[in-house]
């Protein structure tokens, strides 16, 4: 009886502790740009394709960070965008499809989206930010560990990014930064 009574209470405090695990809330580009008009915040574009390793990886280690997580909840507008899918995306007055999508190859390479290409992202992952005005500010290629990540996403917070003129200005900035997101 108090066996059962113990595992009650160990898959209670299990998928309790699960609940208040902190998820990005992703949304798409057209809600983004739509919200941004009200409530304006950077963006932040997961261009992604589903055979990508590193993609994967970005996906379990960094945006699964709770620290990453709540901090691109609470200044980002949080865009996960299959860069070989077969979405329709209205952005900037143009409408981006994927007209030589294959669906026999929707777990494998497929072509590319005109919207990744119309962004010239050439490399997965790619992680983009946009301004309060739907400009790209930064194409930041490859995974990123939590800690990796906050750095850029500090830096690009806001208009923070605009006080760096000069490479000379940005490397102060990075050797002086202080990390303060857990690894895990």
């Amino acid at each position: 009886m108090r066996i059962a009574l113990f595992i009650k209470i160990i898959i209670v405090c299990f998928f309790s502790v699960n609940s208040l695990a902190q998820d990005i809330k992703w949304i798409s580009l057209e809600d983004a740009v739509y919200l941004q008009e009200a409530a304006p915040r950077n963006i932040i574009i997961d261009m992604y394709t589903s055979w990508c390793g590193p993609c994967k990886l970005l996906d379990r280690n960094t945006f699964a960070n709770k620290d990453v997580a709540n901090y691109i909840n609470d200044n980002f507008y949080a865009v996960k965008f299959n860069a070989e899918g077969n979405d329709v995306v209205n952005f900037k007055g143009y409408t981006f499809e994927n007209p030589g999508y294959n669906p026999a190859k929707s777990n494998r390479r497929n072509s590319s989206h005109q919207l990744s290409q119309a962004l010239r992202i050439q490399a997965f992952p790619t992680i983009v930010f946009l301004d309060k005005s739907s400009n790209v500010i930064h194409k930041l290629r490859g995974y990123k560990t939590p800690k990796q990540l906050e750095v850029y996403l500090k830096l690009f917070t806001d208009e923070n990014y605009k006080n760096y003129n000069s490479q000379e200005e940005f490397n102060k900035f990075f050797e002086s930064f202080v990390y303060e997101f857990e690894s895990r």
